[in-house]
């Protein structure tokens, strides 16, 4: 089944200062502050909500159908796009504009320090849903504003089931307008700090908000996920990472298998198991599209976590 991806396409660039913050930020002077930090140890990562999906979509044997926008700065990006044999049919080149990106400084206390440029992301409404087809499942992740809200509008007119997936972007949207997004969408998923928040912002409990849905999906880290439907609640566990490198991209590979198991008919303990195991496989590497497993080699995967074969 075909899946339309809504969400952002970003470079991460990561910088390690070796020392530490708290050493050249003087309390009493925050008012004119003006430091600098030499940081002798830089990566920079191919991230973006809406492309790491696809990413590990693509790796189950999925049919991802990235719609984003890059910059004027992204033909690296695209190129790997093609490379990687992705749809890009939806992908804009924003003239003038370069493509959204963030800029995290970390010390050796794992503090961070993060500017964030959205860039070309800010144009992501001008990319319609209605130019998208043969589609049978979508997903809203963290892009423009403007852009997830007419998305979800297009979405819903055209009879599209799809997940609600706010992340980082929550904090953007109100009462109402997230208020709107629960009602349209055929799920919704968060993390648990997402979940609170969620919660408070809307005046609504979980509960409340998974009774709008098919189901409402909490990831809680090493444990596991939370899937709470009008009529039952699954608790799903986590499955064992080889590693523990980097969290950066965890959800997004989540959410990939979330898009995989509903487009393929799977079950709810199920789909949450194959979304935690691509949570899981990520993590064991840095940067969200480094991992590169093979399908049979998730199948594996999940057998040995899980005691079941999916295929």
């Amino acid at each position: 089944m075909r899946a339309l991806i809504c969400g952002s396409i970003a470079y991460d660039n990561i910088m390690v200062f070796e020392g530490h913050f708290k050493d050249h930020i003087l309390p009493d002077q925050v008012h004119i502050l003006n430091v600098a930090f030499l940081v002798p140890r830089m990566r920079r990562e191919f991230g973006g909500t809406g492309a790491n999906i696809a990413y590990n979509l693509k790796l189950l044997g999925g049919e991802p159908l990235l719609m984003t926008t890059l910059g004027m700065d992204g033909a690296d990006y695209r190129q790997r796009l093609y490379d990687l044999e992705l749809d890009t049919t939806h992908l804009r080149i924003v003239a003038g504009s370069y493509t959204a990106q963030a800029f995290i400084t970390t010390d050796l206390s794992d503090n961070q320090i993060t500017a964030f440029h959205p860039g070309a992301m800010n144009s992501s409404h001008l990319n319609l849903v209605t130019d998208a087809q043969n589609v049978g499942i979508g997903i809203i992740a963290p892009d423009g504003k403007r852009g997830m809200i007419e998305h979800a509008e297009q979405f819903r007119k055209q009879g599209v089931p799809f997940i609600f997936d706010p992340g980082q972007g929550l904090p953007m949207f109100d009462r109402d307008e997230l208020l709107a997004f629960i009602a349209q969408a055929s799920y919704v998923t968060v993390n648990d700090y997402e979940a609170r928040m969620l919660s408070e912002k809307t005046g609504l409990s979980l509960e409340q908000i998974a009774a709008q849905v098919k189901a409402l999906i909490v990831t809680l880290g090493g444990q596991g996920s939370r899937i709470i439907t009008p009529n039952k609640t699954y608790e799903i566990p986590a499955a064992k990472p080889s590693d523990i490198q980097d969290p950066t991209g965890c959800g997004d590979a989540y959410r990939a298998g979330l898009l995989y198991g509903l487009g393929e008919g799977m079950d709810w303990e199920t789909t949450g198991r194959l979304a935690s195991l691509m949570g899981a496989l990520k993590i064991a590497h840095q940067g969200a599209q480094n991992h590169s497993p093979k399908r049979d080699e998730i199948g594996t995967g999940f057998a040995a976590n899980f005691g079941y074969k999916i295929w």
